[in-house]
């Protein structure tokens, strides 16, 4: 697109003296000409840019007229940079990271990004979770309903929706849309859908992005008391935090949290096994036991 292509060239005039046409042709991968006219649309724009003729000759901003350069330093180039990558963790090409490099001349060499962070947003399954992000990105801005299957606890539905927003959340993707089916917005998980396909255009509707707070996807509706074996100390630090237990005299640890239904509470417990006694609420303590009798019974 002509404006991303501008800002690109801008983007390396601030970062280099002077640079030619045709390099800038070949950065972008357009004719000399076309680059001669993006030249001349930025001048319009207000920024003077000076074309020198000859050898050592090329296009720069004008002297006296500078930009500040240290808008993005090269540590903000390196950030973007890891933030780029991660987003070729989960499309499979490295598009992002060519971008980069168009906006950054020699970023791939001259920044390498943080080497000390590495980011991967793609899933333990990325063959099937890349090509939905494609379908999903490309539906969302070509203006196209999306059909699906979708697996909820409630079993398997058939969903047509109008796609807004892709969202990394919660170490997973989601997507966010208006649900022609339920007749409002909801959050679909990526993983949870299957037979993905494209369908007609639509109208855009006034949206705005969810609130995902955990106090509003998961609002607690129950307080939680369980004792847990010490060997699970790991488990609580990583879930829940330092701060959400107690050491008992005898080496146990009391555990006190926010749950949002029963069910959460029956599985989290459950997936301790035998390392953890619920305590409050106790009316659940009998979901717990019927959980773990109905597991029994398929081993019997």
């Amino acid at each position: 697109m002509k404006l991303d292509r501008l800002i690109g060239i801008l983007a390396v005039l601030l970062q280099k003296d002077q640079v030619t046409a045709p390099e800038l042709a070949e950065l972008f991968e357009v004719s000399r000409r076309t680059i001669n006219r993006d030249i001349e649309a930025l001048c319009q724009a207000g920024i003077p840019l000076v074309t020198t003729q000859g050898f050592g000759g090329g296009i720069s901003i004008m002297e006296g007229y500078r930009m500040d350069r240290t808008i993005l330093s090269r540590s903000d180039m390196q950030a973007i940079l890891a933030g780029l990558k991660s987003l070729d963790s989960v499309s499979g090409t490295n598009r992002y990271t060519r971008l980069m490099e168009k906006l950054s001349p020699g970023a791939s060499g001259l920044l390498a990004g943080d080497p000390h962070i590495l980011i991967n947003l793609a899933s333990w399954n990325r063959a099937a979770l890349t090509p939905k992000i494609e379908l999903v990105h490309g539906a969302i801005l070509s203006g196209r309903r999306i059909s699906f299957a979708y697996y909820g606890p409630g079993g398997e539905t058939r969903r047509q929706v109008e796609p807004y927003d892709l969202i990394f959340q919660w170490s997973s993707w989601y997507l966010w849309a208006w649900c022609l089916l339920r007749e409002d917005f909801r959050l679909f998980k990526l993983n949870r859908m299957t037979g993905l396909a494209m369908e007609g255009t639509f109208e855009k509707r006034p949206a705005s992005l969810p609130d995902l707070s955990m106090e509003t996807v998961f609002p607690d509706a129950y307080q939680v008391k369980a004792r847990i074996r010490p060997e699970c100390r790991w488990r609580l630090v990583e879930e829940y935090g330092p701060d959400s237990f107690t050491q008992e005299p005898d080496g146990g640890l009391l555990f006190t949290g926010g749950f949002p239904d029963r069910d959460s509470i029956v599985g989290w417990i459950a997936s301790f096994g035998a390392d953890a006694e619920l305590l409050e609420p106790e009316e659940f303590r009998k979901d717990i036991r019927e959980f773990a009798e109905g597991i029994l019974k398929n081993y019997l």
